[in-house]
């Protein structure tokens, strides 16, 4: 039986917070913040990473307003989540990213992390709240 790896993104036009699963696509983990440098850069980064960890999906949160809609950034998201798909082959979903950023910042702090060094992580944690709820709501997908 062949394992694939589900891939997080919380996507921002300078920063871009990256997490995995694990093998069995149980349980995200946050991996790294990548700072954006171009959209056809970032392309082919996420697209080598794609393969290079065997990745089948990629989650990206959707940055929606507070009463669900979609905010303006939510298209920027969507578009770049197509030419992603496209240029790595790869199925792409959308997870509601609303408070996910709070959530990190809560957890971080909750963990004794100072404030500098919680600005650093704060991406990548999002990109794993992100993923581990897309997991915890779409079981075995």
């Amino acid at each position: 039986m062949q394992y694939f790896r589900k891939m997080g993104l919380d996507y921002g036009k300078a920063r871009i917070g990256v997490a995995f699963t694990d093998l069995t696509a149980t349980i995200a983990s946050a991996d790294h913040i990548y700072k954006a440098q171009g959209e056809a850069q970032d392309l082919a980064y996420l697209a080598t990473l794609v393969k290079d960890k065997q990745v089948d999906l990629v989650v990206f949160g959707l940055p929606l307003n507070a009463d669900g809609t979609e905010s303006e950034m939510s298209q920027v998201v969507k578009d770049f989540a197509g030419k992603l798909a496209e240029k790595a082959g790869v199925e792409v979903a959308f997870q509601d990213e609303r408070y996910t950023s709070y959530e990190a910042e809560e957890l971080l702090k909750e963990a004794g992390i100072k404030w500098e060094k919680r600005k650093e992580l704060l991406d990548k944690v999002s990109a794993q709240i992100i993923l581990q709820n897309y997991l915890d709501e779409n079981p075995k997908k």
